[in-house]
């Protein structure tokens, strides 16, 4: 078994709290540009759900019928949207998300985030949860080429952060696509959680080794895989 140095955690939903902020940005995106008007809003609104974690451009392509300007329009606003509700409701960790990336930097793992989101959305809610001292990496698929499931987020953060091998990356997120995104790069270890968008059945059927309460549990699955070396346990 290789030992994990590194581990790829989504962040809404996973390590961020969501409570409803991205439906809530799609909703305000999709009314403000006319995407709205495409289909009705709770067809549209189960295609979010379901694709959760996916770059956003190329949810709202979907939503947009292929209109590439309309789809770039609509991305734009929801970064817009989702600035006004963390400006107006605030941003918080998954209880105890904080204390988990440090037990496994403590440990000698390296943490990297990834996101759908855009780098000034995903750097904002960083710096509103004063983060920036506890992880190794942050990307975005403006970073890396293409957004989940595709494994480009994955792989580009064992290239930033300087990794043996994709066996020694473990993922984590709370969408089917996060799984897929951690399958299809090859990584040792792929979690689904259940703090955010999707339930044990599809996260299991999504390719997950395990399908745990919360990142805050992560530590522990690694630990009791054998998957942290002897130096890092505790």
């Amino acid at each position: 078994m290789t030992p994990i140095e590194l581990v790829v955690l989504d962040m809404a939903g996973t390590t961020v709290r969501d409570d409803g902020v991205v439906e809530k940005a799609f909703h305000r995106a999709a009314e403000r540009t006319g995407v709205a008007d495409r289909m009705p809003w709770e067809d549209a609104l189960q295609y979010v759900r379901d694709t959760m974690g996916r770059s956003k451009i190329d949810v709202f392509l979907h939503l947009a019928d292929g209109d590439r300007a309309l789809a770039e329009r609509a991305t734009s606003a929801f970064e817009a949207a989702y600035d006004e509700l963390i400006a107006e409701q605030g941003a918080e960790e998954i209880p105890g998300a904080r204390e988990a990336i440090e037990s496994l930097r403590a440990s000698g793992v390296k943490v990297a985030l990834t996101t759908g989101f855009a780098p000034v959305t995903r750097d904002a809610l960083i710096d509103a949860l004063g983060w920036r001292d506890v992880i190794d990496v942050a990307l975005s698929p403006a970073d890396a080429g293409r957004g989940r499931p595709a494994p480009d987020l994955v792989l580009t953060a064992l290239l930033r952060a300087r990794v043996s091998s994709v066996q020694a990356v473990a993922v984590a997120g709370d969408t089917a696509s996060d799984v897929l995104s951690g399958r299809r790069a090859g990584a040792g270890f792929v979690a689904g959680v259940l703090t955010g968008a999707h339930g044990h059945e599809s996260l299991e059927s999504a390719g997950a080794d395990a399908v745990l309460r919360s990142v805050v549990d992560l530590r522990a699955a690694l630990a009791e895989r054998e998957l942290l070396s002897l130096v890092q346990a505790p």
